[in-house]
């Protein structure tokens, strides 16, 4: 009986690291995406660092507000 109790809380444990560690693949995944078009587009048009840094803010922006949003799904 003792050795299930402990495996619920590790299983526990271990869904929380694991939505935690997919919280931050998110906010990376959104900032390098706004990253990569911002300077794709940059390069296509010619218009210097400025599509690269507002895409980059937008893509932070992005990633911060997915974070919220599935950690007040998750209740953490």
């Amino acid at each position: 009986m003792g050795g299930r109790r402990r495996e619920g809380r590790t299983g526990g444990l271990l869904k929380g690291l694991a939505a935690v560690a997919a919280l931050g693949v998110t906010l990376v995944a959104s900032t390098f995406t706004g990253l990569a078009i911002g300077y794709y587009l940059d390069g296509l048009l010619g218009t210097g660092p400025w599509l690269t840094i507002i895409l980059l803010l937008a893509g932070i922006a992005a990633g911060f507000r997915n974070v919220y949003h599935v950690s007040k799904k998750l209740d953490l």
